[in-house]
């Protein structure tokens, strides 16, 4: 009987033994599934805020464009009155600089408009002036007038400062767009509520500002 007993004794021992290590064992695998949840989520917390950094870097940059152009609309509202009041002069081009100016106006004062109408009609704006530059150049008596000169300097200047802001709103967003695409990041892009962004495509050699030049006085 005694020996029952301790046999007894010896295998509760043995089952406490073999629960206590159970214990212990899952007690080390939910350590370490804890650490390794904090850890995801001290990463993921620090990809959202580059990200977040980085898309606030292309609406800076994104601003820096919109003051530019904005700029050089008010540049070209200007100079309206001055061609229109140049006799004969092309309607056609005025009519296509003004809505061209209207559109861009519109898109960048709507909120519904997206970033990509902004551009679409910004790069229309910039087709309307060029060829609005091309076609002063028939026209002597305009292009020697004081407030054309005086138009003339500053456009150029204006040209010049839209785009440096569209450089570095291409190479910002670039960055930005290609650090989506990067592993594991691309993974998580779309539940933590980034996308891409559009950018400025330029055609085959207009990626520097326009020369303007005009023979004044000839």
């Amino acid at each position: 009987m005694g020996f029952c007993y301790t046999a007894t004794i010896s295998f509760k021992t043995y089952r406490m033994a073999k629960v206590v290590k159970r214990m212990s064992t899952g007690l080390w695998v939910l350590g370490i599934l804890v650490v390794l949840a904090v850890v995801f989520a001290l990463w993921l917390m620090g990809l959202y805020n580059g990200l977040v950094s980085k898309e606030g870097a292309v609406q800076n940059t994104w601003a820096q464009v919109e003051v530019q152009y904005q700029r050089r609309s008010d540049l070209v509202a200007q100079l309206l009155p001055t061609v229109e009041a140049t006799a004969e002069f092309e309607q056609d081009t005025l009519i296509a600089v003004t809505e061209a100016r209207s559109a861009w106006a519109a898109a960048s004062e709507s909120s519904d408009a997206s970033i990509e109408d902004q551009i679409a009609t910004s790069q229309a704006f910039d087709s309307a002036i060029s060829r609005l530059l091309v076609t002063v150049e028939a026209y002597p008596e305009l292009t020697a007038t004081e407030s054309f000169q005086s138009f003339q300097v500053e456009l150029e200047g204006s040209e010049n400062r839209v785009a440096v802001a569209r450089k570095d709103y291409n190479d910002t967003t670039t960055a930005y767009n290609v650090t989506l695409r990067h592993f594991p990041t691309a993974l998580f892009v779309g539940i933590l509520g980034f996308e891409a962004y559009p950018l400025f495509e330029s055609d085959e050699g207009t990626e520097d500002a326009p020369l303007i030049e005009f023979d004044i006085g000839e």
